[in-house]
């Protein structure tokens, strides 16, 4: 029992490593731009996408990862100088509409392109493997990896934000637009680079769930609204949040789908247990941000 809740955590840190960099890039795009970017979902599905055909195409994990981060980064660019950048000064609801009607364009573009079929990504067969963590604990190596370049990731971006001057730049540009593009500084431009950074993250987040999950259209949308309450939790335009956020949206939810529904098998019969632990799982991570916000308002830190 032991070994199964110590594999279930890491399972909840995989999955929290997951939701983190799609909800960074988020949090850069959302907290520091200002912009509400439903279409960031769609970002993680480009990046799935491109992974999954040049793995099958090539059978190489790197050229599979450069064509993730490639074309989501590309993507993310077109959108932002086509659509996003014309928003920065719009209303929110302004924002909600035009980025869902880019949801729905490129759904149905993906939809012409490679058809409604989900892809199955073969793991990679360097990660294919298991490895033995501890006596009884054996955990698949690919998952592992993921935890890695997760952890990797939020240490390049925290440097990048708070020790170098392009991060102190975007800083400045959340604070005052104004008295950034007073100084010389051009915010367009910074602001491209911003969005530009949110889609990759979203790219790789894509890329490397192809392996554990299936690749198919709508699927940016089935994490993007985790990804919304991830960046509620930790606090709106905070990387150092959307990480702890993560964390704990991951753990939470994984734990409780585990092992909710057998704890209530102790007070009720089986089918209505897993009824309703199924339920109460699927509320967990809504039921966390709502006890944030009742005790921190801002979430769980300010930006930074």
């Amino acid at each position: 029992m032991n070994m199964l809740v110590a594999e279930q955590f890491l399972n909840g840190i995989q999955f929290g490593i997951s939701l983190f960099l799609m909800s960074a890039g988020l949090t850069l795009i959302f907290g520091i731009m200002g912009v509400i970017n439903l279409a960031h979902g769609s970002l993680y599905m480009i990046g799935a996408y491109a992974a999954a055909l040049v793995a099958a195409k090539t059978g190489s994990v790197l050229l599979a990862l450069i064509a993730g981060l490639a074309g989501a980064g590309v993507a993310g660019l077109l959108l932002e100088v086509l659509v996003i950048n014309r928003l920065y000064d719009r209303d929110h609801l302004d924002q909600v509409l035009a980025t869902f009607a880019l949801i729905l364009i490129i759904n149905e573009t993906a939809t012409i392109l490679v058809g409604r079929q989900p892809l199955f990504v073969a793991m990679p067969p360097l990660f294919s493997g298991s490895v033995t963590l501890l006596p009884g604990l054996v955990y698949p190596v690919y998952r592992l990896v993921v935890i890695g370049v997760g952890l990797v990731v939020g240490a390049g971006l925290y440097f990048l934000i708070n020790r170098t001057r392009v991060g102190m730049l975007v800083r400045a540009g959340a604070t005052s637009r104004e008295m950034v593009r007073a100084l010389g500084v051009d915010i367009k431009a910074l602001y491209t680079l911003v969005f530009g950074l949110g889609a990759v993250l979203a790219g790789l987040a894509g890329a490397m769930a192809g392996p554990v999950l299936s690749v198919q259209v709508g699927m940016g949308e089935q994490i993007l609204i985790l990804a919304f309450v991830v960046v509620v939790i930790g606090g709106v335009g905070s990387v150092r949040g959307a990480f702890y956020g993560a964390l704990l949206a991951g753990l939470i939810d994984t734990l409780a789908r585990a092992f909710l529904p057998g704890l209530l098998r102790h007070v009720m019969n089986g089918s209505n247990a897993d009824a309703l632990g199924s339920g109460l799982s699927s509320m967990g991570v809504y039921l966390l941000m709502a006890v944030v916000l009742l005790v921190k308002p801002r979430g769980l830190f300010v930006k930074s």
